[in-house]
């Protein structure tokens, strides 16, 4: 056999801009570097720390994502690209890293409690939260559709572990085993998605893809629109949109709660993240002929998981139904393919991740050990067994439901805007009947908790780290519910740009 001989000099190494991959260094690096520590000193170090540095490298990710901002949002530089244009850095994609990674803080703090609890002590459960979370940074990043698609396998992976993590939980390996499998499809779809895209674009490049389209005009087009489809396919179930969501509700009632708040925050966000950057700002000049696909998920998002909300039992599956009903009005924003669209789906992840973390944190310290206790009967009288744990839960509730001075009000609002001033009338009404039907679930666990008395007068310990996020968000959930501008202001900021480097 002969072997080629290439000179160094002809050998092209991609110009890498370090800086730009800060958050993904620090999640990365900090899950490996657990990891590593652990498996060498774990027997001599204390339990609680996993879950505090895991805190930590969350918290240093955002915090390392501000000097990206102040440059993308600066009219003299602006965006750019790293890593050979595989990877774009603009105000959407800082804005969602932020996000994904603060979600990670939550997660971390829930967990602590919860991990020793059920004796499920270990750093595990961190480096993949931290691993998944790295994934998700890079789908929100992604500038190829590869990149993307990686991006999306790390990010999956690890949450597919997490679900089953409770090994001695059989709905736990159920949901895993469930959530493994509908997710392997899925990533199927989308990589034949990716596939077809490629051969009727030539490029797997987003910015190379959006130039191609709009500069030649497809005398046959149905390579790309059956594209189209399989990346709706593929993106869809990550975002939980009907008819993609039959996973949902067993997968949230059979994993650990720490993990459930990560997934419907952190995993949705990142979800969104690519789909707001492949159709919107990718296929936009083609929106004429995926926006009817999309406006048919919005409605059917939006009524199923309203409708089929209200006739559940258990709190986790209500959640979880709740979330659909929740996905339906970002995919309102996204259908406007807008700057006003887009900049509600962000506003919209942001504070939704807030109230499902929090919402998730008070069902897992109310179900107890195992997590078996999520009937909405094992939330009555909890208004007074722990008056200050009940009323943070009607916050977010009540924010939840779109009550005017929280949140969820604005964004509900925004969405529904987007909808009209695209005039899509129906789909707006569609949105605020969808609202009028899921806010008799809330009203629901709210009448078990404040109106229902119960028997139950076993204590409920409620450890420091959920002390600490139920605080935070029932701050964040009324603060920002009364003066919404500055998320407001930072979401309209964040606009997305595919940029190449010159």
């Amino acid at each position: 056999m002969f072997f080629a001989q290439v000179a160094p000099d002809s050998i092209v190494t991609p110009d890498i801009a370090w800086t730009a991959l800060v958050p993904h260094l620090v999640l990365a690096g900090g899950a490996i570097l657990m990891l590593m520590v652990w498996s060498l000193a774990g027997r001599w170090l204390p339990r609680w720390l996993p879950s505090m540095v895991t805190a930590a490298v969350g918290l240093g990710a955002a915090i390392g994502s501000i000097h990206l901002w102040r440059r993308v949002t600066d009219a003299d530089r602006g965006p750019f690209s790293a890593v050979a244009d595989s990877v774009g850095i603009d105000g959407f994609s800082v804005f969602l890293t932020v996000v994904i990674s603060l979600t990670v803080v939550f997660a971390a703090l829930l967990a602590d409690g919860y991990l020793r609890r059920e004796r499920l002590d270990g750093p595990e459960y961190h480096v993949l939260l931290l691993l998944s979370a790295a994934g998700g940074v890079t789908m929100a990043t992604a500038n190829d559709l590869i990149v993307l698609f990686l991006g999306l396998e790390i990010l999956s992976l690890a949450v597919y572990v997490l679900a089953g993590y409770h090994n001695r939980r059989a709905q736990s390996q159920e949901a895993a085993i469930k959530y493994f499998v509908l997710g392997a499809f899925s990533s199927a779809f989308l990589l034949y998605g990716i596939a077809l895209t490629y051969g009727a674009t030539g490029s797997t490049n987003l910015v190379d893809i959006n130039a191609y389209l709009r500069s030649t005009v497809l005398v046959d087009d149905g390579l790309l629109l059956a594209g189209f489809a399989l990346l709706l396919v593929g993106l869809g179930f990550k975002v939980s949109a009907v008819p993609f969501h039959t996973w949902t509700p067993d997968v949230y009632q059979g994993s650990p709660t720490p993990v459930v708040a990560f997934m419907a925050s952190g995993v949705k966000a990142a979800g969104f993240a690519a789909l707001l950057r492949v159709f919107v700002v990718t296929f936009g000049t083609y929106a004429d002929d995926w926006k009817p696909i999309l406006y048919a998920l919005a409605v059917a998002t939006l009524l199923v998981g309203a409708i089929l909300a209200v006739v559940q039992n258990d709190v986790k599956r209500m959640l979880a139904y709740s979330s659909i009903s929740h996905a339906g009005f970002m995919l309102i924003g996204v259908h406007a393919a807008s700057a006003d669209g887009t900049a509600s789906v962000l506003y919209y992840l942001a504070v939704y991740s807030v109230l499902v973390i929090g919402s998730f944190a008070v069902v897992g310290v109310v179900s107890g050990t195992g997590d078996g206790a999520t009937t909405v009967g094992d939330f009555a009288g909890l208004g007074a067994r722990r008056p200050w744990l009940a009323f943070a839960f009607t916050v977010f509730l009540l924010a939840q439901a779109g009550v005017p001075l929280t949140t969820g009000f604005f964004a509900k609002f925004y969405a529904i805007t987007a909808a009209v001033d695209g005039r899509s009338w129906a789909l707006a009404i569609v949105a605020m009947l969808s609202a009028v039907i899921a806010a008799y679930l809330y009203l629901r666990i709210m009448i078990a908790m404040w109106l229902e008395g119960s028997d139950d007068d076993a204590p409920i310990r409620v450890p420091v780290g959920t002390v600490v996020v139920l605080g935070v968000a029932a701050a964040f959930t009324i603060g920002f519910g009364i003066f919404p501008e500055p998320i407001v202001d930072l979401a309209r900021d964040a606009t997305p740009a595919l940029v190449n480097s010159p």
